[in-house]
């Protein structure tokens, strides 16, 4: 088979990464990829090469996936699959892994979501939806809780503003709904309760019916350690395949499966939206339980890069399931590697704000367990891999327990150099006495 993968990050080059390792794999191409994605074939793995064709580019993406006989495109990121990319190669008579364009407003409108979540029960935050400054301000001020404000479409995980007072959310209604500031992904806003509480990450492969749960993740959106500083794509996480000893007890797994997952899947289904791909619920642990954040309608960033190390199935197996409606087929036992895997973001200086690029990388090539995920680099004229982005490398590592599997991915972190490079250093950390298996 002849994989196309479609994006250019760190969840992109692990997705390419575990796809190659499928025996049913000859080709992997990336686009349009990074310097990392980009490998000779060797025993047990499937070259991998870009394609300069965008992400956005629909039209561009069909016609290479025609002309070169594409037998599966994978889709990374969430603004392709808002756009209809699945749609387009369907009717194309091609197979893509992914929810359709309707199935993907679960992402793409928060409002939909919240609205979609009260109709089926799935447990969320108390929440306004407004198109008005006004009618906004007024329920801010007789909400009498602390809120969140969020951008109801796509804003390139900018825009949700987390207010500590009344005022700060009124100060973010004037951002988004008079002055503009995300676009036409803030012509419409969402407020909620401000809750409290731990936050893992729920994966979900569907096909429209069915679910098969990944392992909860854990991942460090703020850029200092001991969450300090800015919110970012995410510094970091972890993930611990043994589902018996994962983040969430079994019995909260299956509450996940039972009221979030199944609830969203069948409910699209209901709604003549079949839901197939992957299904993220971003979740909170409040004293008064569990609770929705979010849907995202793919793969996280950057949980996939600490999820799929964990998967001993091959993953072609399993999107081609999800595709023909036959998850429920699918042997389930064994999917996961009983073990903990640890991955630490290298970002560069500045980020979340401005930040250089075209800036050398040293020491890619590590000789220790540790796995280096590309997501902001590229190659200059002389070919050396360069940084081209905020978030650059994601140095994933697996081990016996989670400590084990963070110290090796530490390990090789002080490996590689460039200048300027910034990572947390405390990545899983006050997990590990009660996470470890």
């Amino acid at each position: 088979m002849k994989i196309l993968v479609v994006g250019s990050g760190g969840r992109e080059h692990a997705l390419a990464w575990k796809l190659a390792q499928s025996p049913q794999v000859t080709q992997v191409v990336v686009a349009p990829g990074n310097a990392g994605t980009n490998w000779a074939a060797r025993e047990g793995v499937a070259p991998s090469a870009n394609v300069n064709i965008a992400a956005e580019n629909i039209d561009g993406l069909l016609t290479y996936a025609q002309e070169q006989a594409i037998d599966l495109t994978v889709v990374g990121p969430e603004i392709p699959l808002a756009a209809g990319i699945v749609d387009r190669f369907a009717q194309a008579r091609l197979r893509a892994f992914g929810p359709s364009q309707a199935a993907a407003q679960i992402e793409g409108s928060k409002a939909f979501s919240k609205a979609f979540m009260e109709r089926h029960n799935i447990p969320t935050a108390a929440y306004g939806t407004f198109t008005d400054y006004d009618s906004a301000a007024a329920f801010v001020r007789d909400f009498g809780k602390a809120v969140v404000v969020k951008a109801d479409g796509l804003a390139a995980g900018k825009g949700v503003v987390v207010c500590d007072t009344p005022e700060d959310a009124l100060t973010a209604l004037q951002r988004i709904l008079i002055n503009s500031e995300f676009g036409t992904a803030g012509t419409q806003v969402v407020i909620e309760e401000r809750l409290t509480g731990p936050e893992v990450s729920v994966l979900a492969f569907c096909d429209g019916q069915d679910v098969v749960m990944m392992p909860p993740a854990r991942d460090h959106k703020r850029v200092f350690d001991n969450d300090q500083g800015p919110n970012t794509g995410g510094m970091g996480a972890f993930c611990i395949g043994d589902m018996e000893n994962a983040l969430l007890s079994p019995a909260l797994l299956s509450e996940v499966r039972e009221k979030v997952l199944i609830p969203a899947v069948r409910g699209m289904a209901q709604e003549g939206m079949a839901y197939i791909g992957v299904l993220y619920a971003g979740l909170m642990l409040t004293p008064d339980g569990m609770r929705v954040l979010e849907f995202n309608a793919r793969f996280g960033d950057p949980e996939t890069q600490v999820i799929l190390p964990l998967l001993q199935a091959d993953m072609v197996d399993i999107m081609l399931a999800c595709i023909d409606g036959r998850l429920a087929t699918l042997a389930q036992n064994d999917l996961w590697y009983p073990e903990a895997c640890g991955g630490v973001v290298m970002a560069s200086e500045g980020y979340p704000g401005s930040y250089a690029k075209g800036l050398a990388i040293q020491g890619l090539d590590i000789t220790t367990n540790a796995v280096v995920f590309h997501a902001g680099t590229s190659y200059n004229p002389d070919g050396q891999v360069v940084t081209a982005g905020g978030r650059v490398l994601a140095v994933v590592a697996r081990g016996t327990t989670l400590n084990n599997a963070l110290d090796t991915a530490y390990h090789a972190v002080e490996q590689i150099h460039f200048e300027g490079a910034h990572y947390r250093h405390d990545i899983g950390r006050t997990a590990v006495a009660e996470a470890s298996p």
